[in-house]
């Protein structure tokens, strides 16, 4: 199909498929003539890819090339390759949380800079002992682990440091989720899918379990607090 054909068939303007190609996230066409290029399925499947990076995902330009790398390496273990494209929809926290462009929990308690402050520092402990008491196969430095150190330390700040007393009950239930996004993930056969699915069920899926988690605390405050009829 020709350029045109492609961007009719997924509602990409022409002019945004050709930054795509020029930034390398979408493969050249196969030529035609010195003008002309031709495009196939896998172009539309790529292209599709992309903007479920980009507008589902949030990815930057320069993370969507990073995972499509990771896509690209056939030889590359499945779980390095779904790793890349989940480390990237982690959120950036600086300053234990509040602010700043650094690394998650490096900051030193809104001072600019400096050793991290007693929050951050208590927090990556308990971190670090809740992954070891799981067993969970983190490796030092996971981004998700720094952003539960971000918002541990930020709970202590404002005055609820028990929260962590809840850790490992929250620890159980994110355990049987992360499993069963992974059984949903385990569905798909070709890598683009399971990216795909990693991305779509990750951020969709964050969407879902917090509306499901509103609606239980809703339940559980009738439950403790009175069977008052909930309020539209």
């Amino acid at each position: 199909m020709r350029i045109g054909e492609l961007s009719r068939r997924t509602g990409v303007p022409v002019p945004t498929i050709k930054y795509y190609l020029r930034e390398g996230l979408l493969p050249a066409g196969e030529l035609t003539s010195p003008n002309q290029a031709s495009y196939g399925d896998g172009h539309e499947r790529r292209l599709r890819l992309v903007r479920a990076l980009l507008e589902v995902g949030g990815l930057s330009v320069a993370a969507i090339g990073e995972v499509l790398a990771a896509v690209d390496d056939k030889d590359g273990p499945v779980h390095e390759l779904l790793g890349a494209a989940a480390t990237r929809l982690v959120p950036e926290f600086g300053d234990g949380g509040r602010g700043g462009g650094r690394e998650a929990g490096s900051g030193s308690g809104g001072d600019g800079g400096g050793a991290p402050d007693a929050e951050t520092v208590l927090a990556r402990d308990r971190v670090a002992r809740l992954i070891e008491a799981r067993g969970w196969r983190i490796e030092s430095g996971n981004k998700a682990a720094e952003a539960l150190v971000a918002a541990l330390a930020s709970l202590a700040r404002v005055g609820h440091g028990g929260f962590v007393d809840l850790l490992d009950d929250y620890a159980e239930v994110a355990e049987r989720v992360g499993r069963t996004d992974l059984d949903y993930v385990a569905r798909r056969v070709a890598r683009e899918d399971l990216v795909e699915a990693v991305v779509v069920g990750t951020v969709l899926g964050d969407a879902v379990f917090a509306a499901l988690r509103r609606m239980a605390q809703v339940d559980a405050s009738a439950r403790m607090f009175g069977e008052e009829a909930p309020r539209a």
